[in-house]
């Protein structure tokens, strides 16, 4: 008996392919109702071939719109023959949420970390744009064909074109968080043309991380620690100090095991504070220059030389400048200090200096009272 209506319904709706019937051929006839959906085209073959393509609403079969059925239908039967058929109905609704991962990590030539391995997740939306190129290129004679039965496929496709975009265009994994939008981007357009060659408009792609493995992020969280810290030397002077307040605490409620470990981390501790006091004083012992030493010594009784002036230290018997020979200096008859001719009272005690023999200016020998030459130089006194 010839079918004279035909549809097709997915409560499931996974179904991207529904085919009537599901195998062999059925009996039309001019005249049959063929009932599309909104989101539904109906491809008709017959004979293997495809004869055309509905959209939506309730069509009836006739020679107009089935040119190509015309040739086989024989007038004795008031052009109401049977003739046999495939419907194939396919869903253009928006496949959604189809995640998408990587099974294996990806090798990655990063700038700063070497060779990393990654992993990518995400989600990706696509739908049927060209209903005769699909069923043609992926279902074939199948009688249902559901997104599951693609979703792989489709999956090893973005796979391989995330791996060439980030090869071509990421330098480091430190950037990919900033550049997320343009990576789903650029990888989108790639992808596009994959998806329409199989009949397939790829709606949306998204990515949700992409991320290096736990062991390598794990390093990755031991650097930012690091930095967070700032200056180390600062760190471990906080760290030392705290250990000897929580060693206290112990040593105070913790009985024998609690005073053992405070000694113990006390009398280390004692060591060390030394030297971290300093360092906290003096933070940089190479750059900062060192005091000179305070001298605590009083300067010495200084004799000028007869010839040039020049200060020498008193008891000195010839000039340390010019050479010359230095005049005797008198001792102060109070406290024994070294006086300078010519001086009435001592610079030491302040005792008063009593004239004594002269001296020659020039060689330091004694003048008899009176003398007007040395008697050694022959020097004018």
């Amino acid at each position: 008996m010839a079918i004279e209506v035909v549809q097709s319904l997915d409560d499931t709706g996974e179904l991207i392919v529904s085919r009537f019937p599901t195998s062999g051929e059925a009996d039309l006839k001019l005249g049959a109702q063929v009932i599309v959906r909104e989101s539904q085209s109906a491809v008709f073959f017959r004979g293997g071939k495809a004869l055309d393509t509905f959209g939506p609403g309730r069509h009836t079969l006739t020679t107009a719109n089935l040119p190509l059925v015309g040739g086989v239908i024989k007038l004795p039967f008031g052009g109401k023959t049977p003739f046999k058929a495939e419907v194939y109905f396919v869903n253009h609704k928006v496949f959604t949420n189809i995640k998408w991962g990587t099974r294996e990590p990806i090798a990655f030539r990063d700038t700063e970390l070497m060779l990393v391995r990654l992993r990518a997740f995400g989600i990706l939306s696509f739908k049927v744009e060209e209903s005769q190129l699909f069923v043609n290129k992926i279902v074939g004679t199948q009688g249902h064909y559901s997104s599951d039965q693609i979703n792989d496929f489709l999956k090893g496709i973005v796979i391989g074109r995330l791996t060439d975009f980030l090869g071509e265009n990421l330098k480091s994994v430190f950037d990919l968080p900033q550049y997320y939008d343009e990576i789903g981007a650029g990888t989108k357009t790639r992808l596009k043309d994959d998806f329409a060659k199989y009949g397939l408009a790829l709606e949306d792609f998204i990515i949700n991380a992409i991320t290096p493995p736990e062991e390598v992020q794990k390093k990755i969280d031991e650097r930012s620690g690091m930095a967070a810290m700032g200056d180390l030397d600062q760190y471990m002077k906080y760290k030392a100090a705290q250990a000897i307040h929580d060693a206290a605490k112990s040593e105070g409620g913790g009985g024998l095991a609690g005073a053992g470990m405070g000694a113990g981390v006390g009398m280390s501790m004692g060591m060390m504070m030394p030297g971290m006091v300093q360092n906290a004083i003096q933070p940089n012992p190479a750059a900062a220059p060192a005091a000179p030493a305070a001298s605590t010594a009083a300067p010495a009784e200084q004799i000028a030389c007869p010839q040039c002036q020049a200060g020498n230290a008193a008891g000195a018997k010839f000039c340390s400048n010019c050479g010359g020979k230095m005049a005797q200096a008198i001792l102060c008859a109070q406290c024994q200090a070294p006086v300078a001719a010519g001086v009435k009272f001592c610079s030491n005690c302040g005792a008063a200096v009593s004239a004594g023999p002269s001296h020659c200016s020039q060689c330091g020998e004694s003048l008899p009272s009176g003398a007007k030459f040395c008697a050694h130089c022959g020097t004018k006194s």
